[in-house]
């Protein structure tokens, strides 16, 4: 489900449309998160630790609204959930784009993790289902621990949603963390909503 946004009451409709005529309307910070925490939790458990800080990602992307705006038609939509296309790697070192639907619920979530990734074992190529709207795209890259990151897009393509990525764990005297890279379009918010994300982000990662 979604509705229309007004832009004409939205205190931020000149920087939608400030923004939403460059070429390149994302921007994008890196950071460091401290996953320490989350790794045992994740151990504790049963769950894999990707699943673990998928899940939490996503319940800070359903919280912080801006990060549910999807630009439709050079309209602004608010869904009311969010969920994830990740990319899955193959057996072959190719990958696939997921579609993975959001639950509150951890476990019901890695259930449908599981049955995702599974589903993408036996399937070629990158497109292997219609996806929806209410998504944002995400990545691991869990052999690199990048300090920066950019992303292959199509500046012509109307393409509003966050890209959020994770590299390498690295351990430091017992201290666990990973590359956090996140790109949001500049129309749909600012510096301010992606620092609410990453405050939350944290704290679920530490709960």
């Amino acid at each position: 489900m979604k509705q229309k946004l007004n832009l004409d009451t939205w205190n931020r409709k000149e920087h939608f449309l400030f923004f939403k005529q460059m070429e390149e309307p994302f921007f994008g910070i890196t950071i460091a998160i401290d996953c320490t925490k989350a790794y045992e939790n994740a151990k504790d458990l049963g769950v894999s630790f990707f699943t673990y800080y998928l899940h939490k990602t996503l319940v800070a992307v359903n919280t912080i609204e801006p990060f549910r705006y999807r630009i439709i038609e050079n309209e602004i939509y608010i869904f009311d959930r969010i969920d994830v296309s990740a990319t899955i790697m193959r057996e072959d070192k190719t990958f696939g784009f997921s579609q993975i639907e959001f639950d509150a619920d951890l476990m019901q979530f890695a259930e449908n993790t599981k049955n995702e990734i599974a589903r993408i074992q036996t399937t070629t190529g990158l497109f292997t289902r219609e996806f929806s709207e209410n998504l944002i795209h995400f990545s691991a890259l869990p052999w690199i621990n990048f300090t920066s990151f950019s992303h292959a897009r199509s500046f012509t393509w109307p393409d509003g949603c966050p890209k959020i990525s994770f590299g390498k764990m690295m351990d430091e005297k017992g201290t666990k963390t990973m590359s956090m890279s996140i790109h949001v379009h500049h129309g749909l918010m600012d510096g301010y909503h992606v620092g609410e994300f990453v405050n939350l982000f944290q704290e679920l990662m530490n709960a």
